[in-house]
C-alpha cells in the first residue's frame, strides 16, 4: 500500500535526501506561496460569496484554497529524492543463515522446521534476485561464522548462535571487499549476551545495513524458562545459603510449580511456588545448607509441566566453593556478664568458627580465651595493622571508646574499610552512645546515627520481632518455612535490656526490632556495608536468656549467632581472591580471569607477579600468566579458553619477588549442548533493533521478497546518487482530489455554489 501511494519503497524515503531540481532556491517558493496566500485571501474576502459565509468560514475556503495553491508550487519546484543506490554487479551481499539448534525446532506439531522455513524463503526467489544484481555470500551461522555453497548443507546442529561474534566477522570483511548490505535469517536465539557497541558503532561508520528476517514463534504457547539462579560462589561449611531462582512462563498462570535444588541425586531444597502473569519475570528465593568443605555443584530446577513444550530449558546449573578455612573473630568485651558467656558457648561447638576473645575483668587487667599462642594479644587489643588484619571479624561488646586508643580505632575502621572485615556492635552498659562511640572514629562504622545523649542502655526486657527485611534474610532464619519463623521469633523470652541505638543511617538494613515492656517499637539488629566489609549493631546485652529460658534441645539461642557471625566473616577477602564473571558456562570455552591482589596492609600489590594454575578433564595443565590491568591497582587478568567440556580447577598464585603473597581457588564448569535450550523463541527485539540502527529493516517471512528491491538502496559498498521525482506520485494527485472535493462539499453545504 505504502509503494503505491508513494511509488517507491518506504526506504528510499527513509535514505534519501529531498531535492528541488527547478533550480530555483528554496526562498523564492515560500515567497510564492505567501504572495499566493494574501491574493485568495483578498479574492475570498472580497466576492459575494464571501461575503455571505462569515469570517470562520470565509477563513475554511481560504485555508483549503491556500493548501492546493501551496502544492502545485512545490510540484513546480521539482521536488525529488536524491538517494544513494548500489552498482549492480559491484557489490558483495552478506546472506548471513542461522544454522544453530534453536534453527531445528518445529513451532507447529508436524510443521517445518525454521530452517526448512529460511531456505523456502531463500529459494523463492529471493535469492536468485539478489543474484541478479549483486555478488552474494552465503554465510553459515553458529557461535562462528563460515562461508558455504549451498542451503541443503545446513544440519541446524550447531549447539550455540553468537551472533554478535558473526557480525564481527561481516565487518571486518568489509574492510577489503565492497559489501554493500548484510540479509540475517534467524530466529534471533543469542547465547552471547547480543552484539557489542564496538560493532554496532563499526557498521554504522561504514554504513552497512543489515536486513534481519525473523522465523519462530514470538512466545512459546505453554512453557516454564528458568533464566537466572543467582547465588553465593563461596561459602564456610554447614552455612546457610539462599538460591534466587528466577524464571518465566507462558501459557501456565496461577498454577503452582515446584523449584527443586538437587546436588547429583540428593535433593537439597524444595519450594512450591504460584505463577505469576504470563512473560512476566518472577523471582523466589530457596534457602539450604551449604554443606561440608568442597566443590559443589548446584541444579536448580522447576519441575516440568503437563503439557509444557519445552523441559530442557527448566534446569541450570551453578558452582559453590565451600571453603574449608576456618575464619578468626577477635571479641573484645569490657566487663564480665552473661551475654559474653552465653556468645561463647553459642558458638564454642562450632568448627567453622574460630572465636578468640579479649574480657576485660578490671581496669588494667584482661582474659584471653582462644589464642593461637601464648604470645597472641599479650598486649590486649592488637595495634598493628599486621595482627588486626589477621582476623576476619571483630565483635565490640560494651566497651567505652576511650578505651581504645586513637590509633586502634583507627585501625578498626581500616580494618573494615580496607581489610573488608565484618564488626559486629553489641550493646551494654558502656556500649555505644553511653560510652562515647558517637564521639570516635569509628561512629561512621556504626549502622545508626547515635542519639546526642547518656543513659541509653535501659535494664527493661523486650519483645523481639523480625522486620519485612528480617523475614527474609538468612541471619534471621530459625525455621525454614517463613511463617513458622515469623512465630517462633514471636515465641522468644523478652530480652533482658535494650539500648536506644537511634535512627538507621540511608542504606542500612533493620531485621529485628524491639518492643520493649514500657511500650513503642526501635530497631534491635540493624546491618549496613561499609567500603569492603560490613557492619552490624545488636543493641541489647540480654539475648541470654532465649538460653537459659528454654528447652536444652531448643537452639535458637545458638543458630541465631552462628548465623550472625557467619555472615560477619564469610565475605571478608583474603590477600588474594579470584573471581570470573560467569563460573558455569554454556556452549562457550572463554572466561576472563580476575585477581585482586594485596599486600599484609591489604594495600594493592600492583608490582606483584600473578599466575594462574589450571586442572582441567582429561589430565589439562596449564598456566597462565597474569597481566596488571592498566586502570585499576592491584587487580590482574588473563582470558583463558578451555579446551574441553568439564570441571576446571583455577590457583592464582601471586608473588613479591620471593616472597608470596598469597594465592585462592575458584572453579569453572563448561557444560556444551545446553544453550541452544533456552531462548527458544524469536527474539524480534534483538533482530528489529540491529536493523533499525544499521539502517536496514526487519522483515516477517511473507514479506521477505520485498528485500530484494529495497536492499538496493545503500550508502555502503560501491554506489552511485540516483534522483527519484516527487511529483507524479499518486499520494499527490489524491491530496489535490481531496482539497478540491472538500472545498467542493463545504461550499455546498452553506449554499453558496
Amino acid at each position: 500500500m505504502f509503494e503505491f501511494l508513494f511509488k517507491y519503497p518506504a526506504a528510499v524515503f527513509s535514505r534519501g535526501t529531498l531535492v528541488l531540481l527547478a533550480g530555483w532556491p528554496l526562498w523564492s517558493l515560500g515567497l510564492a506561496i505567501l504572495a499566493a496566500a494574501a491574493l485568495l485571501w483578498y479574492w475570498v474576502h472580497r466576492n459575494e460569496a464571501g461575503a455571505r459565509l462569515g469570517s470562520l468560514r470565509s477563513a475554511s475556503i481560504w485555508l483549503l484554497q491556500t493548501l492546493l495553491a501551496s502544492l502545485l508550487l512545490l510540484m513546480l519546484w521539482h521536488p525529488a529524492l536524491s538517494v544513494a543506490t548500489l552498482r549492480p554487479q559491484q557489490n558483495i551481499v552478506a546472506v548471513v543463515v542461522d544454522d544453530s539448534a534453536s534453527m531445528a525446532k518445529a513451532d507447529e506439531a508436524g510443521g517445518n522446521t525454521r530452517r526448512a522455513a529460511a531456505s523456502q524463503v531463500l529459494n523463492s526467489g529471493l535469492l536468485n534476485a539478489l543474484k541478479q544484481k549483486f555478488q552474494v555470500r552465503l554465510y553459515r551461522m553458529t557461535d562462528h561464522l563460515d562461508r558455504f555453497d549451498k542451503l541443503e548443507q545446513l544440519n541446524s546442529s550447531a549447539p550455540a548462535t553468537h551472533i554478535g561474534e558473526a557480525l564481527k566477522q561481516v565487518v571486518a570483511d568489509a574492510a577489503s571487499l565492497p559489501i554493500g548490505a548484510v540479509v540475517l535469517a534467524s530466529d534471533g536465539a543469542d547465547n552471547s549476551g547480543g552484539v557489542d557497541l564496538e560493532t554496532m558503532s563499526e557498521f554504522r561508520r561504514q554504513r552497512i545495513p543489515i536486513h534481519t528476517i525473523g522465523f519462530g514463534q514470538e512466545k512459546s504457547t505453554k512453557d516454564v524458562e528458568i533464566s537466572d539462579v543467582q547465588l553465593a560462589s563461596r561459602a564456610l561449611p554447614d552455612s546457610r545459603l539462599a538460591a534466587q531462582v528466577s524464571f518465566h512462563q507462558q501459557g501456565f498462570k496461577a498454577q503452582k510449580a515446584k523449584i527443586v535444588l538437587r546436588e547429583g541425586k540428593k535433593i537439597l531444597a524444595q519450594k512450591e511456588v504460584v505463577l505469576k502473569e504470563d512473560s512476566v519475570e518472577q523471582t523466589e528465593t530457596v534457602p539450604f545448607n551449604a554443606g561440608p568443605a568442597a566443590v559443589h555443584v548446584i541444579e536448580a530446577s522447576l519441575e516440568p509441566l503437563q503439557g509444557e513444550d519445552n523441559v530442557k530449558n527448566n534446569m541450570l546449573t551453578r558452582l559453590v566453593n565451600v571453603d574449608g578455612r576456618k575464619p578468626r573473630i577477635l571479641y573484645l568485651e569490657g566487663e564480665p556478664r552473661w551475654e559474653f558467656k552465653f556468645l561463647r558457648r553459642a558458638v564454642e561447638d562450632n568448627t567453622t568458627i574460630d572465636l578468640v576473645t579479649i574480657l576485660r575483668t578490671t581496669q588494667n587487667k584482661i582474659y584471653r580465651q582462644g589464642i593461637a599462642n601464648p604470645d597472641e594479644l599479650k598486649d590486649g587489643f592488637p595495634s598493628k595493622v599486621e595482627e588486626l588484619f589477621g582476623f576476619d571479624g571483630i565483635i565490640i561488646g560494651s566497651v567505652d571508646a576511650p578505651y581504645l586508643t586513637p590509633n586502634q580505632q583507627t585501625l578498626i575502621k581500616k580494618f573494615v574499610d580496607r581489610r573488608g572485615g565484618g564488626l559486629l556492635f553489641l550493646g551494654g552498659k558502656d556500649a555505644l552512645s553511653d560510652g562515647g562511640w558517637k564521639q570516635s572514629a569509628d561512629v561512621e562504622l556504626i549502622p545508626t546515627i547515635l542519639p546526642d545523649r547518656k543513659n541509653t542502655f535501659v535494664r527493661i526486657g523486650a519483645k523481639v520481632e523480625l522486620t519485612a527485611a528480617g523475614r527474609d534474610s538468612l541471619i534471621t532464619r530459625l525455621e525454614e518455612d517463613p511463617a513458622k519463623n515469623v512465630e517462633r521469633w514471636k515465641n522468644l523470652p523478652y530480652v533482658m535490656n535494650f539500648q536506644d541505638p537511634g535512627q538507621p543511617k540511608p542504606g542500612a538494613t533493620v531485621l529485628i526490632d524491639g518492643m520493649p515492656m514500657s511500650g513503642g517499637r526501635l530497631p534491635l539488629l540493624i546491618t549496613q556495608n561499609y567500603g569492603r566489609g560490613r557492619t552490624a549493631l545488636f543493641a541489647t546485652g540480654g539475648s541470654w536468656r532465649w538460653q537459659m529460658l528454654q528447652p536444652v534441645a531448643d537452639k535458637s539461642h545458638e543458630m541465631f549467632y552462628e548465623q550472625l557471625l557467619r555472615w560477619l566473616v564469610s565475605e571478608t577477602p583474603r590477600r588474594v581472591i579470584t573471581s570470573t564473571p560467569r563460573q558455569s558456562i554454556s556452549d562457550e570455552s572463554k572466561v576472563t580471569l580476575r585477581a585482586d591482589v594485596r599486600d599484609r596492609t591489604y594495600m594493592p600489590a600492583s608490582d606483584a607477579t600473578a599466575e594462574a594454575h589450571v586442572l582441567g578433564p582429561e589430565g589439562i595443565a596449564e598456566t597462565i600468566k597474569m597481566l596488571p590491568d592498566p586502570i585499576e591497582q592491584g587487580i590482574f587478568t588473563a582470558d583463558y579458553t578451555t579446551p574441553k567440556p568439564g570441571s576446571y580447577l583455577v590457583e592464582v598464585v601471586a608473588t613479591r619477588g620471593t616472597e608470596e603473597l598469597g594465592r585462592d581457588t575458584i572453579t569453572l564448569r563448561r557444560e556444551d549442548g545446553v544453550a541452544e535450550n533456552f531462548h527458544t523463541s524469536q527474539n524480534r527485539e534483538l533482530l528489529e533493533k540491529l536493523a533499525s540502527e544499521t539502517g536496514g529493516h526487519y522483515y516477517k517471512p511473507e514479506d521477505a521478497q520485498k528485500l530484494g528491491k529495497e536492499i538496493n538502496y545503500s550508502e555502503a559498498g560501491i554506489t552511485v546518487r540516483e534522483t527519484r521525482d516527487l511529483w507524479d506520485m499518486p499520494i499527490v494527485f489524491l491530496m489535490l482530489l481531496l482539497l478540491r472535493s472538500a472545498e467542493w462539499l463545504l461550499r455546498r453545504k452553506w449554499g453558496v455554489i
